[in-house]
């Protein structure tokens, strides 16, 4: 028989799963951000700063105040050939660090890239042609692991704002989404590139992993870290496609690592929608946490399962014009206990020293003063660790005024 969920309980597994409700520790270092890895798989990668890069979040909103420069380098030192250990890059949710070691179960995603990319398909808007990408090819042969902006070649002139790469710029994430080169740490944010013979170790360069067997591995951890979610979820993890995600799904619930659930109030036309539970997921009676989700936090990721287990329905609007948005440009959920209880769009002004609260919103059924009471606070710890002194609700929104309030009873 199939056993059934309230939706409280997938709210806490979901969120035991992903590292919250634990006490956090008296101090965070490389052992406690390794074990995050361990948990999470991966940190999705976003160039936006104006509060803070998306990779640095997660660790925050699960561990409190840590040392960013610690995860720097645990991320952006160049890896060598004899290294095993340590981070690099690859296109996994979208592109994020991964531990060295997982690089071989995504090889068989950069084929199917680079197939649709010579078909013609696919190609994620890029157009380089095979002229530029041999010319980068040798190179980097050459010369060893260079940024795009260090590249001499008439080519290397931006298109336009945003994405406007120039065709050098496109050669190389060609080259670096089919796997023909790898990451060698960044400076300044900005990625360096090199074959992988360059900065990869032999055991993962010549490691074969079936794709089949890849799948399996990449299903399996994705289940283990959402606790429990539908096929549609579990998919969207690791990106993979949803009729063989099915069959992996299948394929574990025989060999007893999932179980097939239904959540109550997860439904599609009136009929329940088959959910799959971590067999070793642990169910906490309670989960007391008090964080802001960065927009790439997997917990916000699959807006779905966001819609299903919070009721919040979100949209990032960083690219959607100042006078369309609704909410903000860098809006944060605020996670309460097991509940999404608002949402706020921040700014680190650090010429000034302040953290500014663009706007303020809270859910809809919310009180704002209860959610601004464990928010400010919050907000504070924020400040410090961002390196700023001061907390500046500047913006609008229904939760803006009780916010500014209570901010400024703590400080008196």
């Amino acid at each position: 028989m199939t056993q059934t969920l309230g939706p409280a309980a997938a709210r806490r597994i979901a969120l035991a799963a992903q590292g919250f409700g634990r006490p956090r520790p008296a101090v965070v270092g490389t052992r406690q951000l390794n074990l995050l890895f361990d948990r999470l798989r991966l940190l999705q990668i976003d160039s936006v700063n104006v509060f803070e890069r998306s990779h640095y979040l997660p660790a925050f909103a699960r561990l409190g105040g840590y040392d960013r420069a610690l995860l720097d380098r645990m991320l952006f030192r160049p890896t060598t050939p004899r290294s095993t250990s340590g981070y690099t890059e690859v296109w996994a949710h979208e592109a994020a660090f991964v531990p060295i070691a997982d690089y071989p179960l995504f090889r068989f995603r950069q084929r199917r890239f680079a197939e649709k990319y010579l078909a013609g398909k696919d190609s994620w808007g890029l157009t380089a042609g095979a002229s530029t990408i041999a010319w980068l090819r040798g190179e980097l042969a050459e010369k060893g692991p260079l940024a795009a902006s260090e590249i001499e070649h008439d080519a290397n002139v931006r298109q336009g704002p945003w994405w406007g790469w120039s065709e050098v710029k496109q050669g190389l994430e060609v080259m670096f989404r089919s796997g023909e080169l790898v990451t060698a740490g960044r400076t300044r944010f900005e990625r360096r590139y090199a074959l992988p013979e360059q900065v990869l170790p032999a055991s993962v360069l010549e490691a074969s992993v079936p794709d089949d067997e890849a799948r399996l591995e990449l299903v399996r951890r994705a289940v283990v870290a959402l606790g429990v979610g539908t096929v549609r979820h579990v998919a969207d993890y690791f990106r993979l496609a949803v009729a063989p995600t099915k069959a992996v799904l299948e394929q574990l619930v025989e060999a007893g690592e999932v179980e097939r659930v239904h959540v109550r109030g997860w439904e599609s036309a009136g009929r329940p929608v088959a959910a799959y539970l971590d067999a070793g997921a642990r169910a906490p009676r309670a989960v007391s946490a008090t964080a802001l989700l960065s927009p790439f936090d997997p917990v916000v990721w699959e807006r779905d399962r966001l819609l299903r287990l919070f009721g919040m329905y979100y949209r990032i609007e960083i690219y959607t014009p100042a006078p369309k948005r609704v909410f903000g440009y860098y809006v944060l959920p605020v996670l309460v206990d097991d509940e999404i209880v608002g949402r706020v769009d921040l700014k680190s002004d650090r010429q000034a020293g302040v953290l500014r609260v663009q706007s303020a919103w809270v859910e809809e059924g919310r009180a704002p003063g209860p959610v601004a009471e464990r928010l400010a606070p919050l907000l504070r710890e924020t400040a410090e660790w961002q390196g700023l002194t001061d907390v500046a609700v500047v913006g609008r929104g229904d939760l803006a005024p009780a916010l500014a309030a209570e901010l400024a009873r703590a400080a008196a």
